[in-house]
């Protein structure tokens, strides 16, 4: 039963537009629980450490995981997994010196607590300075949807895609607050997992099985780099890049730290996450290197998409396409949601309404995250015409200029007691005038000393190093006065105290809005219900394949879901049930 639409059966269209009813419905739930600003910008400090976990996992990428590291992986092999697990270590740097300061921080901004280690005029620049860095990094990434899905088959021109998708996004992210993040991350991980594990299989079959797909692995196929393109030296600044980004200036990631209950929860937020970068790259791109083995890809289309229509039996894209929504979704929502705290607690709060209620936060705060979206969608529609590898390159040029001049300033803030203003405005102006600078200077690769440079490795390691070595002179030179070193000296101490022990930690604890959410039971329904839905798009299977993979699909789905809710009254005493 072939639907009039594109390629695709009615089957694949049924399982998207359930996939959207449902996330819909997840952050109609939350909006009852959403009291004030800390519930729906950090939860409450309520959310448990596992789910922070897999949406601080899932926001960290999207389809532009898929999109621009999969044709890096059907043209060069597995340099594109090393460039993924770069994550890695990015994460153990944040998890070792940062994790805890961040909880300990109590804050609800990523950026908040620059006022009172620096003062309010560092705090509004990087506030300032962050916003469209992040609407344009989101930007990329709704390209990059909007190329898997006009790939596809699904009969939607790329700008309609764009549209409809950032809108769903926005709206329950709009209702729920960092709550419908999450849960939906976690629902959303589920369809992801779901797919990449139908692809690898079928992926290894058409290449011949493991024996032969080794053996028809072309030369440096298979290597950990792949010069000129991708050598030691891009591959050991892409990492820089990363771990800095995960440490500070992902507004999203940090907040992931901080919206958990106790610091020890923080670090195992970014211990599960270490294990989910081990793990997932592998398998995610395993079928794109494996692709050119028996599938050419026409100039033009995404490798990813064109794997899918090759591989899948009818009635499965739907699937798939779930999970590459799925993947932009957890990361837009998130930024939507962090860039929305931004400005509703470092800019409406702190310049305009020092004295707003908490009701009045949260209506700033819901009205500020569409105008987040509204014009990340916006700035999305005027980059359609990039590529897979386009994408790539121009996400690691823009914060290649960006991330050092941000991130050293915040990072040496909670570590060096010695860093002031002086040298945090110093270091972030010269890092920008120089990445600027050499952005427009350079080609897009030279030689130096004999090693064959990118032009976004060198805006790299330049900004690090004198973002780095200014804010140090400059802080050593011009010390802060009494003023500022007192309070920075208070801050210092505050990362000292443990969850808990100050009188804050208890109030908070006893306002919040969300103390009675049941995640896992949240999770489990939808699980199920999605299990249901793949039950229900049986009937439109066109062959055995697709009705047996079907079936188990759904019958996995329901039992987790089952599983998940039971658990979740197993935790609660008969008393409160």
């Amino acid at each position: 039963m072939t639907s009039e639409l594109g390629r695709l059966e009615v089957a694949d269209y049924v399982v998207v537009v359930g996939y959207f009813v449902l996330t819909l419905a997840v952050g109609a739930y939350f909006y009852r629980h959403m009291k004030g600003m800390k519930d729906f910008f950090a939860g409450g400090n309520q959310i448990p450490w596992w789910l922070s976990g897999v949406s601080f996992y899932m926001s960290a990428f999207s389809v532009f995981a898929f999109v621009s590291y999969s044709t890096l992986a059907y043209r060069y092999g597995w340099v594109a997994v090393t460039l993924f697990w770069s994550s890695v270590p990015g994460v153990f740097v944040s998890v070792l010196f940062f994790a805890s300061r961040w909880r300990r921080a109590r804050i609800d901004s990523p950026v908040e607590y620059l006022e009172a280690r620096y003062d309010r005029l560092v705090r509004q620049l990087f506030a300032w300075e962050g916003l469209p860095v992040r609407v344009v990094d989101d930007a990329l990434k709704l390209v990059a949807i909007s190329l898997f899905i006009s790939s596809a088959g699904l009969g939607v021109s790329k700008e309609t895609c764009l549209l409809g998708s950032g809108l769903i996004m926005l709206a329950y992210t709009f209702m729920g607050g960092l709550w419908a993040v999450v849960v939906t991350d976690f629902i959303q991980f589920v369809v992801m997992a779901v797919a990449v594990v139908i692809l690898v299989p079928l992926a290894l079959a058409r290449a011949g099985g493991i024996g032969a797909a080794w053996d028809g692995a072309g030369e440096g196929f298979l290597r950990l780099t792949h010069p000129p393109e991708f050598d030691t030296v891009y591959v050991i600044g892409y990492i820089l890049m990363v771990t800095l980004a995960y440490s500070s200036i992902n507004w999203s990631l940090v907040q992931r730290y901080y919206c958990v209950p106790t610091e020890r929860d923080a670090k195992k937020v970014g211990l599960l996450v270490m294990a989910l970068y081990a793990i997932g790259p592998p398998l995610i791109l395993l079928p794109a290197m494996l692709a050119p083995q028996f599938m050419t890809v026409p100039e033009g289309k995404e490798v990813y998409a064109q794997l899918c229509l090759t591989l899948l039996p009818a009635g499965m894209m739907g699937l798939i396409i779930a999970a590459m929504f799925a993947a932009t979704m957890s990361m837009l929502s998130s930024d939507y949601n962090v860039c929305a705290a931004v400005l509703t607690n470092d800019v409406y709060r702190r310049l305009i309404r020092p004295g707003a209620s908490q009701r009045e936060l949260l209506i700033a705060g819901r009205l500020l995250t569409l105008l987040v979206g509204l014009l990340t969608i916006g700035v999305a529609s005027l980059m359609l015409t990039l590529s897979g590898e386009g994408l790539f390159r121009g996400m690691v040029k823009l914060f290649g200029i960006f991330t050092a001049p941000v991130a050293v300033p915040m990072l040496l803030g909670l570590v060096w007691p010695r860093g002031n203003k002086n040298g945090a405005f110093a270091g972030f102006a010269v890092g920008v005038a120089v990445g600027l600078s050499l952005f427009f200077a350079l080609d897009d690769q030279m030689t130096v000393a004999g090693v064959l440079l990118k032009k976004e490795t060198i805006l790299l390691f330049a900004t690090t190093l004198l973002t780095s070595v200014m804010m140090v002179v400059v802080s050593l030179s011009f010390p802060a006065d009494d003023v500022e070193h007192r309070r920075a000296r208070q801050f210092i101490k505050r990362l000292r105290v443990p969850i808990g022990e100050m009188e804050e930690d208890r109030v908070v604890a006893s306002e919040t809005g969300t103390q009675s959410i049941m995640p896992l039971r949240v999770i489990g329904v939808s699980v199920a219900l999605i299990g249901v839905l793949m039950l229900a798009v049986v009937p439109y299977a066109t062959d055995r394949l697709t009705f047996w993979m079907n079936l188990g699909i759904a019958a996995a789905l329901i039992a987790v879901g089952v599983c998940g809710v039971w658990s979740s009254y197993a935790a609660v005493p008969k008393t409160e049930r």
